[in-house]
């Protein structure tokens, strides 16, 4: 088999599967729904890895196009294929972790009607990115990045009967609206001044470009590389939810939890820092967006990490994490280090996919009840859950050996290593929010699996309050905690294994072994020289981790949540109190919810009321259209009083007009005219 005809096949398999699903379910059934789209993607999976194989053993990377849509003045808009060492990585990572859900829906998702429809969702979610990776052009990357935006609306608002999950789809589409404006500008201004949408050629022509500038303003230059770059991370703020376009994705936890980990840790959100990545070799050029970026990321990564200390919602505690720990991989993009953003987006995309479908194990265990107040003790009902669990939040929180632990330090040390002015203010946010996380995570480990069984008084609650309720969340008075099934546990067992591993075994050959080397461009920099040159081995970094700074400040937050919450929790009680305004801010979401829909979405919608009620109905209904006809009406309404059907009115009229004719005849109307000073 050729390559393209490979390639294709792996994307076109999710397709295929996502195609029966959704149009034929009701006849394939829920089984035949759930084989057809788990062996495509497991087809695509074995592929990736196949493709993966090839370029580690020296395979050479392709770049050519299958089909051409349309050619118009020279300029070809085509479907290809780029598949290099950076493809290839990123398509295992989204075949594995979607081969991985799709398994853990089976369980998940049993009871749930629209099983086929879910099933039909995540399979031409995993086709959508895998198309957004594989592009060789601008043009089908649009492609891809909008198709997972649009899938993304139709998995968050899942559950459409519920308003909660409505808002919350509208919103994420909304918000993704604006940062993929930007993105097309961004496309724009390529194609204007590179005059092509291949990334070869646009990378080859870049250098040539790099002192370019462009008016935007009259009177006013701005660098012509600078303006796209931000432009195009624009795109990646809204799809990778940075600040201030990261208000989506908390509340897209209204989805289902398998969604969650699909999406929203493993594969979406991450497309804006593979596309910056991908991007290398113009981002390269650009100071000024590289400052913009970094510091960008670094308030995502430690205020959005903030935010998850006073989450109570299991899922929303993940997902602030995962909001912080793009903030790290953009912060990394920013450093010019972009290998270990990649880096980072890899290990990540394991550990924070467990910890999400660990989370919905929790939920099942607790018959859908997401509150960790309501949890504890956890530890013994649900074993494969909590070692699956533990060692996804020790690989977050970067302790040494396990996989978050090398690509987390490694973005620290670039950030130290950088000499870009943004560079001092972004180490010190990677640094604190390493406590952060520690704290955050922690807190909700040991709420859910150890200490008290809140849950026993929980039920008893649920039992008064919702006696005559059939459709309340939570355990019943005659319930107790259950470890999932099988279908939900392997998929937890399956992540956990590169969640501790793959960090010690990726880090030499992807960041100091040449692994992108012709790929990722980050040579006007020195920030990987440096860590290339401090690097002595997996295992004596992990050694050498054992006396820095981010080791004792991760333990530090461990220990320090162990003893708020296992030990005094009197104390995080007390220090709300003291501290209520800022709590406040912080329940709030820093007032950004408030300032978009309060603020620029009220005003939006003032001004269409102006244009709606001045213009619409005053001005067009009322003036010209009702106008018109009011008019007419009002002209109607005073002859019709003339025409009286009597016959004398008639005859007077005829007499009337008669006289008339003949006094103008004779002169004297004319007179009397002239004489009231009328001219004629």
């Amino acid at each position: 088999m050729d390559k393209p005809t490979l390639y294709l096949l792996i994307a076109l398999f999710p397709l295929f599967g996502a195609i029966v699903a959704g149009l034929f379910g009701r006849f394939v059934g829920r089984a035949g729904a759930h084989w057809v789209t788990i062996l495509g993607v497991a087809a695509s999976c074995v592929g990736s890895f196949y493709v993966l194989f090839d370029q580690l053993n020296g395979g050479q990377a392709y770049n050519g196009n299958v089909y051409t849509w349309m050619t118009i003045d020279g300029l070809d808009v085509s479907v290809g294929f780029l598949v290099d060492k950076l493809t290839a990585m990123m398509m295992v990572v989204v075949t594995f972790v979607s081969l991985m859900v799709h398994i853990y829906t089976i369980g998940y998702m049993e009871e749930d009607p629209g099983y086929q429809r879910f099933f039909s969702y995540i399979s031409l979610f995993t086709f959508s990115m895998l198309m957004l990776v594989m592009s060789n052009n601008f043009v089908q990357l649009f492609f891809g990045w909008e198709a997972v935006g649009l899938v993304s609306y139709l998995l968050i608002g899942f559950w459409f009967k519920r308003p909660t999950a409505i808002f919350a789809n509208l919103k994420a589409f909304l918000v993704n609206r604006v940062g993929d404006f930007g993105f097309l500008l961004g496309i724009g201004l390529v194609l204007a001044h590179f005059g092509s949408f291949d990334y070869a050629e646009v990378f080859a022509k870049a250098p040539a470009l790099k002192d370019a500038t462009i008016s935007l303003f009259p009177g006013v230059t701005w660098s012509l590389l600078a303006v796209t770059c931000i432009l195009l991370f624009v795109g990646a703020m809204g799809k990778s939810a940075q600040f201030p376009l990261h208000v989506w994705l908390p509340d897209s936890m209204e989805g289902p939890t398998p969604i969650s980990a699909l999406i929203h840790a493993a594969t979406m959100v991450t497309a804006g820092i593979f596309m910056v990545a991908r991007m290398s070799p113009i981002f390269e050029l650009s100071d000024t967006a590289l400052n913009f970026i970094m510091v960008i990321g670094a308030i995502t990564a430690l205020f959005m990490g903030f935010l998850g200390i006073i989450q109570n919602d299991i899922k929303r505690v993940v997902a602030y994490s995962t909001l912080s720990q793009l903030g790290y991989m953009t912060v990394a993009l920013g450093a010019s280090a972009y290998s270990v953003a990649v880096f980072h987006l890899m290990t990540h995309a394991f550990f924070k996919a467990l910890l999400f479908l660990g989370a919905g194990s929790v939920i099942m265990g607790m018959h859908h009840d997401q509150d960790i107040r309501n949890m504890g003790g956890l530890r013994k009902y649900m074993p494969i859950t909590w070692i699956t669990s533990l060692l996804g939040s020790l690989a977050l929180i970067g302790t040494p050996l396990l996989s978050g632990f090398y690509s987390k330090d490694s973005i620290i040390e670039a950030v130290h290593a950088s000499t870009l002015p943004a560079a001092g203010f972004a180490y010190w946010a990677v640094l604190i929010g390493v406590f952060v996380t520690a704290f955050y995570s922690f807190r909700m480990y040991f709420l859910v699996f150890h200490g008290q069984e809140r849950w026993m008084q929980v039920k008893h609650d649920h039992h008064e309050d919702h006696a005559h309720d059939d459709h309340h969340h939570g355990l019943g008075p005659n319930d107790k905690p259950h470890e999932s099934p099988w279908v939900v546990t392997l998929p937890l067992i399956a992540l956990a294994v590169p969640s501790v591993l793959i960090g010690f075994i990726a880090i030499e050959p992807m960041l100091y072994g040449g692994f992108f080397d012709g790929v990722i461009y980050s040579d006007l920099h020195p920030v990987m020289r440096e860590l290339s040159e401090k690097f002595h081995g997996a295992t004596a970094m992990a050694i050498h981790g054992l006396v820095t700074a981010p080791f004792w400040l991760a333990l530090a937050g461990v220990v320090v949540s162990w003893f708020f919450y296992m030990k005094r929790p009197d104390i995080p009680a007390a220090i709300k109190a003291r501290v209520m305004p800022l709590y406040t801010l912080m329940e709030n979401k820093y007032y950004m919810d408030h300032l978009y829909i309060q603020g620029f979405a009220a005003f939006g919608r003032g001004i269409g009321k102006v244009f709606w009620k001045g213009g619409d109905t005053l001005i067009i209904d009322g003036l010209f259209v009702n106008g018109a006809a009011k008019l007419v009406g009002l002209s109607a309404s005073l002859v019709r009083r003339i025409q009286t059907g009597y016959i004398y009115h008639y005859a007077f009229a005829m007499i009337i007009g008669v006289m008339l004719a003949l006094a103008w005849f004779n002169g004297h109307l004319q007179a009397l005219l002239r004489l009231l000073g009328f001219s004629y």
